[in-house]
């Protein structure tokens, strides 16, 4: 067993200004899938690969509470969220979600979804350009509050999605970005803290069985109800991932355009393609670059010492993109998953474990279902891509088509629909 020696120099900047690329690259230096650096003052190692996600998510050797930085909780997950948990506390929380897994609640979010697309595709046949990221944010948000229960007047969605996407969009940057992340997530935390208060007095309606009735109605590890804060957190837990399928649906519409061999069998209805094309969205195009934790007690890693305390990173974006894994990672090609079936410890776009017991989103499948329906919209769907800036910046956290993909001319389909 070799020592654990940690750099002296805190790479936290050259995360900044690497991006996505920062660990595939200090893996290429390497020669190996163990990266030993030191990230916001605290030692770190980096691991890749299905056994390394089965490793980071064995809560005898990985815990994620006092983990995860607070620039992130301050704007991406909030405070006090089931993300910082372990143990009983995470697994009492997370079965406030666990209800989103029925097929009944996939198929519910997707048909609103749907719904508010159809609506809004209405609209862009009469306006010069769309920005496509822009508008999904606002159709995604709307479909979820009404799936979810939380009332949202027509003129409050297009407000509303743009702070849910600031919040995921200042997550990891620096700048004007962070500060726009932060103050929307004390506006929104603030709204939906009132909303959980009017629902416990009785002044607004919440059925049992509804988003917005579970969360205020809750009660964890403890036996006590959550406070309204941290109701308003988890809340947020649910709409804001959902409005974030905006980032999906810009890169599918970039995928159409690049690839545009998968829109006839997404348009025709193509189940299993659509199912495929979502897969390959999640791991070609990049979303979250690494995922980190804290080393419970001492521990080896294939050989390598890992001191407790120490900071324990996954690399996803380096597992989406492992040649050993994929064969041609920077291909974009969905029939990768038609020729095998999804492997759950090898594309961990939203984390990885079970749902139940572990990390992943218990909110994935909501996302899959999403994506494939939106897909297949966007695929029947007319319209011209006008002169733009369509690069996907790796340097940026989380990134995007610059122009968030503008279209124009658009066609609604006779028969709206999604499949």
């Amino acid at each position: 067993m070799s020592t654990f020696r940690h750099p002296l120099i805190d790479r936290t900047l050259s995360v900044a200004a690497e991006g996505y690329a920062w660990l595939p690259n200090r893996v290429r230096e390497s020669s190996s899938d163990v990266v030993r650096s030191r990230l916001l003052g605290r030692p770190a190692v980096a691991l890749r690969g299905p056994d390394a996600m089965r490793f980071f998510y064995d809560e005898r050797h990985v815990r994620r509470h006092g983990a995860i930085p607070e620039p992130v909780l301050g704007t991406l997950f909030g405070h006090g969220a089931v993300h910082t948990l372990d143990g009983p506390a995470h697994r009492a929380r997370k079965s406030l979600f666990l209800p989103l897994l029925h097929v009944d609640s996939v198929a519910g979010l997707v048909e609103e979804v749907g719904r508010a697309w159809d609506e809004a595709v209405a609209t862009w046949s009469g306006r010069s350009r769309v920005v496509l990221f822009e508008e999904a944010g606002t159709v995604l948000t709307r479909g979820v509050c009404d799936w979810a229960g939380v009332p949202l007047r027509h003129d409050e969605a297009a407000p509303l999605a743009r702070d849910l996407l600031a919040m995921v969009d200042g997550f990891a940057g620096l700048g004007p970005r962070h500060v726009r992340a932060r103050r929307a997530r004390g506006r929104q935390e603030e709204r939906m803290a009132r909303l959980v208060r009017e629902v416990r007095a009785g002044n607004v309606p919440a059925s049992d069985d509804s988003v917005l009735g579970r969360v205020a109605r809750h009660t964890d590890a403890s036996g006590e109800p959550l406070d309204a804060r941290t109701a308003a957190v988890e809340l947020l837990n649910v709409v804001r991932p959902t409005a974030a399928v905006a980032w999906f649906v810009a890169f599918s519409a970039h995928a159409l355009h690049r690839w545009p061999g998968n829109r006839e069998p997404l348009a025709s209805g193509d189940i299993a393609h659509a199912a495929a094309f979502a897969h390959e969205v999640r791991r070609f195009y990049p979303f979250a670059p690494f995922l980190g934790g804290r080393a419970i007690t001492d521990l080896t890693w294939r050989g390598e010492h890992i001191p407790a305390g120490c900071t324990v990173l996954l690399d996803v974006y380096g597992q989406h993109h492992d040649e050993r894994l994929w064969g041609d990672p920077y291909a974009f090609r969905p029939r990768r998953f038609l020729d095998r079936p999804v492997e759950r410890d090898m594309l961990i776009p939203q984390g990885g474990g079970t749902p139940d017991a572990g990390h992943r989103c218990p909110g994935e499948h909501l996302t899959i279902g999403l994506l494939e329906a939106l897909a297949v919209r966007l695929a029947r769907l007319e319209y011209e891509v006008p002169e733009q800036d369509l690069t996907i910046p790796l340097r940026r956290i989380p990134t995007r088509p610059r122009s968030g993909f503008v279209v124009s001319g658009v066609r609604a389909p006779a028969a709206a629909g999604a499949r």
